[in-house]
């Protein structure tokens, strides 16, 4: 076999077919990984012995395949628990935390059979873009190892670029698994918020998050979706969803709209702008309409995203003061436990979302910058509801405002980083459904284009991509 042409549907059926077993599938990704992870840096934990176990049970004689999944190498962000194993988040403070239960994601992937291969290296606490925070060392970018591959879901995007899985799922919270996949050239999805339980998501902040796929192709982020959603007792904030069909049926492309924002702030990459440029006059060329739309306020996205994130991450870490778990630094006075331990446990970068959170929630400031950012967020909802309304079936735009940039290059330039969420952070504002798919490359590197869809029309957009990946 060949891993490189692999996919998951491509996969299931060599399997069903007998034409490689579950063991000899599982040793190629882990040949893969041993041939090139000290260099990439993609995975904090491989499960190799349990991988091979699995795998070894399923070729048991008389084994009957459970679904599309079953045997399907897989890697999670490692902020997702998986019980008796080390869950990090990438951070000091949970350097040697071994989860207590599972995430109801990996329980559902548990069950359709697919093979956990290890954990991803990721930004520390999801609190990044680039994927350099990590207390592990930097992710590397397979396609160019000079380059970051984008953030915080680093671990999972460069593994699938660099052949050490076929699948994987990061968490989304203002474009953590769309922004990696555009620059490692791979896929990711942010499904709509509620359509996939949180439950065993190390939260970052929670009304932003949503674990979401990364795969090897649209058909790929599909299926995984299909067997991640759904209701979920454990999380009030997940809902029961539509059954996602696949594999995807392409539209006419006739009957597609899509929407580009009249006041969307161009990208300073020369390139970039032109190639999406040319991206739109082509598809028109071959019948999708392209609709200039009003969002009067999505201009204040990013800043909004900026008060409201560090928020929720100030709020959602505080529980991380060395008593119930992780590092704990022994002082004889209480404050000082708390001190020691977060200074020590806690990164640059989380450590300054944390004080920010903390200054915009204090009072006095409420209501002047996190209450007006709340409003604001509303406003930013009503504009994409007005826009859905006129029949557009997606809003168009690029991934990202760069293409991947070098390693360091952004370090202690926290206004350069946090632009790389432009064009992403409006989905989790508004709980929107967004994918990202590659484009042509500019200087060898990849780009990718951004869907954002209706809500919990997850199944629409896929279809959408479909149709535009064809013509392209």
């Amino acid at each position: 076999m060949n891993i490189k042409d692999l996919n998951i549907l491509k996969t299931h059926q060599a399997l069903k077919n007998k034409e490689f077993s579950f063991e000899n599938l599982v040793k190629e990704f882990l040949k893969s990984i041993d041939k090139k992870e000290t260099e990439i840096n993609a995975f904090i934990s491989i499960f190799k012995k349990q991988a091979l176990k699995q795998a070894r049970e399923k070729d048991k004689k008389g084994y009957k395949l459970k679904s599309v999944l079953d045997g399907i190498p897989i890697i999670l962000k490692d902020n997702i628990l998986v019980k008796n194993k080390k869950c990090t988040a990438g951070s000091k403070i949970l350097k040697n935390y071994k989860a207590l239960y599972n995430a109801s994601v990996v329980e559902k992937l548990n069950k359709a059979g697919a093979i956990i291969l290890g954990k991803g290296n990721m930004d520390e606490f999801a609190c990044g873009a680039s994927g350099e925070t990590s207390c592990f060392g930097p992710t590397k970018n397979p396609v160019n190892t000079k380059k970051v591959p984008g953030g915080s879901s680093s671990g999972p995007a460069a593994a699938l670029a660099a052949n050490f899985a076929l699948a994987g799922l990061g968490s989304d919270t203002g474009g953590s698994i769309r922004e990696p996949a555009s620059f490692c050239g791979v896929y990711g999805l942010k499904p709509s918020y509620g359509r996939v339980s949180r439950y065993g998501l190390i939260a970052m902040a929670s009304s932003l998050d949503q674990i979401g796929p990364m795969a090897l192709s649209l058909e790929d982020l599909a299926i995984m979706l299909s067997f991640i959603q759904g209701r979920d007792k454990k999380d009030l904030t997940s809902l029961k969803s539509n059954k996602i069909n696949y594999p995807l049926k392409a539209k006419d492309p006739k009957d597609i709209i899509l929407g580009i924002p009249k006041n969307l702030v161009e990208s300073k990459n020369k390139e970039l702008v032109k190639l999406f440029k040319e991206t739109i006059s082509n598809l028109q060329k071959k019948g999708i309409k392209f609709l200039k739309v009003e969002l009067p306020h999505l201009k204040y996205a990013l800043r909004a995203y900026n008060i409201i994130m560090p928020a929720e991450v100030s709020a959602n870490l505080a529980r991380f003061d060395g008593i119930r778990y992780g590092l704990c630094e022994k002082k004889k006075d209480l404050l000082d436990i708390y001190k020691e331990t977060r200074g020590k446990g806690f990164g640059q970068e989380v450590k300054a979302r944390i004080m920010l959170g903390n200054y915009v929630l204090s009072q006095g400031f409420y209501n002047k910058y996190y209450l007006k950012a709340q409003k604001i967020r509303t406003l930013i909802k009503q504009d994409f509801a007005n826009i859905f309304k006129k029949g557009v079936n997606g809003l168009f735009l690029p991934t990202t405002p760069k293409i991947a940039f070098n390693l360091r290059e952004k370090i202690g330039k926290p206004i350069d980083m946090y632009l790389s969420d432009i064009y992403t952070v409006p989905a989790n504002l508004t709980g929107l459904p967004a994918l990202t798919f590659p484009n042509k490359n500019i200087n060898g590197l990849p780009t990718g284009i951004q869907i954002i869809g209706d809500d919990f029309d997850d199944e629409g957009i896929l279809k959408t991509a479909k149709t535009i990946e064809s013509l392209i």
